[in-house]
């Protein structure tokens, strides 16, 4: 008997070393949510606040956004660590860096802290659930194919992405590249270089003008990033080469009006106001327990209806489109 309580006791502190630290109480109602977007000066995230502050308007809680000034892993920490300090219920991260941020967000769980991504996912292991503006892939074909159509199917063309390190382009990239191996559509497209913006204007604009003088048979540069397509897009207009060098990407279609009027560009774009707005309903109902991140299960989100959760805890806020002139006046940034 006494063998026997032994042994007992011995297994239940083996279980008890192997739970989490601190466990993660479901909430009685509406949490704190911290928005931490890749930049604080983008207005893409300003406007998928927006959307999340008129999701809080409805159904309780709150929005703090905060976000570093640099595109960095390093940078994001820090506002992680500040989240967890103010006691969020949840963080929503627009990771920099799917795997570098990963530790801080597990321990901002372990103090308690839902986690949940949202347009750039982190590591599955550090969040429950990532709120997806549209389907990677789908995002990538319809870049392929903007720019398909616009060079006429053929010839040279170059991405200009956001960092090395930047989970959604890099999976975008990758997919583009598996498509241009094995499309007989896309055999007579050449991709002569990937680069770098690194999210700023600037730099966006040195790059586009780099690539049109290191390639000058180049007839197109897809821009998968909100700040680099009309940074590219100003710097090659004022180098008077947009008669010449197409550009498509993702980016607030307002931003890029003047640029698709002309036929000089395309546009990808979605919603970003109900990305925030979606986003903030996950957060609520993770932090409640009313969802967990499994695939399969099925929820509402206000005024965008019914939603179910694919794998890794992929929630998808819909299809994006190809803005052209026909239908620029959709999209209201």
């Amino acid at each position: 008997m006494k063998l026997r309580t032994t042994l007992l006791a011995t297994a239940l502190g083996a279980i008890a070393l192997a739970m989490p630290a601190f466990a993660q109480e479901c909430a009685v109602g509406p949490v704190t949510v911290g928005f931490l977007p890749k930049l604080d000066t983008d207005p893409y995230f300003q406007v998928a606040k927006g959307g999340a502050e008129e999701a809080a308007k409805e159904i309780g809680g709150s929005v703090v956004q905060a976000a570093p000034s640099q595109v960095t892993a390093e940078a994001q920490i820090e506002f992680i660590n500040n989240f967890v300090a103010q006691k969020v219920g949840v963080i929503a991260i627009a990771g920099n860096d799917a795997n570098a941020v990963a530790p801080a967000l597990k321990r901002a769980a372990k103090e308690g802290i839902r986690v949940i991504s949202y347009d750039s996912d982190v590591a599955a292991g550090a969040r429950q659930a990532f709120v997806n503006q549209v389907k990677g892939d789908s995002l990538a074909e319809m870049m392929l194919e903007s720019m398909h159509d616009l060079i006429g199917g053929e010839g040279e063309f170059a991405i200009l992405s956001s960092t090395p390190t930047a989970t959604n382009q890099n999976a975008w990239i990758a997919f583009m590249n598996e498509k241009l191996a094995s499309e007989p559509k896309f055999s007579k497209m050449k991709l002569v270089q990937t680069a770098f913006g690194e999210e700023s204007e600037q730099t966006n604009q040195q790059q586009a003008l780099a690539l049109i003088q290191a390639f000058p048979n180049l007839k197109g540069i897809i821009v998968p990033s909100g700040i680099g397509l009309p940074a590219a897009a100003r710097a090659l207009e004022q180098a008077g080469a947009l008669d010449k060098v197409k550009l498509t990407g993702l980016a607030p279609a307002t931003l890029m009006k003047k640029y698709i009027d002309a036929g000089e560009a395309q546009d990808i774009w979605w919603n970003v106001t109900d990305l925030g707005y979606l986003t903030y309903h996950v957060a609520q109902l993770i932090a409640q327990c009313k969802l967990t991140g499994a695939e399969g299960e099925t929820f509402t989100a206000g005024r965008l209806g019914d939603y179910t959760i694919g794998a890794q805890g992929e929630v998808v806020l819909g299809p994006a489109k190809i803005v052209t002139p026909a239908n620029l006046a959709e999209f209201k940034f």
